[in-house]
């Protein structure tokens, strides 16, 4: 990582490419020009980039974005809402096409959505895992609809198994749903449960909001994957994850022990 002068002490950072400490920034429609200009400050500290829902099919400029993104050895996926307009109008081949067209090494398998039996989901996974490398989704997009921790895990745990290479925690681009009260609240007892199961770099947290990414970052320490992280923001976010900023100072600072780091 590269620094402008030295402080002691900091959190060790996992560098890139790497499996934990992954930052996935959402790109919801920016110019190719926004791009080139995100990526010359903040593309050290990003690991993968989402076109955000489906913003992939109304963008103007979208092969010359990916070819922006990939020029800086960053790689791009379609967001899950994509996968699943394909799949509500019965054109899964034609989805598949739509990542060879463009030379897709990822894609998000979700059914935050629509309502998708989950052993129909996981063989999404499994097919689609045969051709790119699939992070799939749990949780739904609809704030009225709570999935209990045992289930989060089960769903979790299936999906591994099926092939995704990571799940991801919804919270949409809001951070009101999924892991999170409308608030914005962590809800802590979800979390603390699923990492009593599932392995925590295999998760990645989609945590939009500084709150929600300092709670992350205290419980798990400066390597946890956090996700939908807007492009302004990961430059915050980093100084976060190293304990410089008053949010996590003193908790680095004092030598904060976080339930797993290394």
């Amino acid at each position: 990582m590269n620094s402008n002068y030295i402080l002691n002490g900091l959190p060790e950072r996992e560098l890139k490419p790497r499996e934990r400490g992954f930052t996935m920034a959402m790109d919801k429609g920016l110019s190719v020009r926004e791009v080139e200009d995100f990526l010359d400050v903040a593309g050290e500290y990003v690991d993968i980039v989402k076109l955000g829902w489906a913003t992939s099919y109304v963008v103007p400029n979208l092969q010359r974005k990916l070819d922006a993104y990939r020029a800086a050895g960053i790689p791009v996926y379609f967001g899950g809402t994509l996968f699943e307009a394909f799949i509500a109008r019965n054109q899964f081949d034609d989805y598949r096409r739509v990542l060879d067209k463009y030379n897709m090494t990822f894609a998000e398998v979700s059914d935050g959505s629509i309502e998708m039996n989950h052993e129909k989901k996981c063989g999404y996974i499994q097919a689609l895992a045969e051709q790119v490398t699939v992070l799939s989704e749990v949780g739904s997009k609809d704030a009225e609809k709570i999935i209990p921790p045992y289930m989060w895990i089960k769903l979790m745990q299936a999906e591994l198994d099926a092939g995704a290479w990571k799940v991801i925690g919804e919270a949409r681009e809001g951070g009101n749903v999924g892991l999170f009260r409308s608030t914005g609240e962590v809800r802590s007892g979800l979390v603390e449960e699923i990492l009593t199961k599932i392995p925590f770099e295999k998760i990645l947290w989609e945590a939009p909001q500084k709150a929600q990414q300092v709670w992350f970052i205290k419980l798990l320490g400066a390597n946890v994957n956090l996700g939908n992280i807007a492009p302004s923001e990961v430059i915050p976010l980093e100084t976060i994850r190293l304990g410089l900023r008053g949010d996590t100072f003193t908790h680095f600072l004092n030598n904060g022990a976080p339930i797993i780091d290394a």
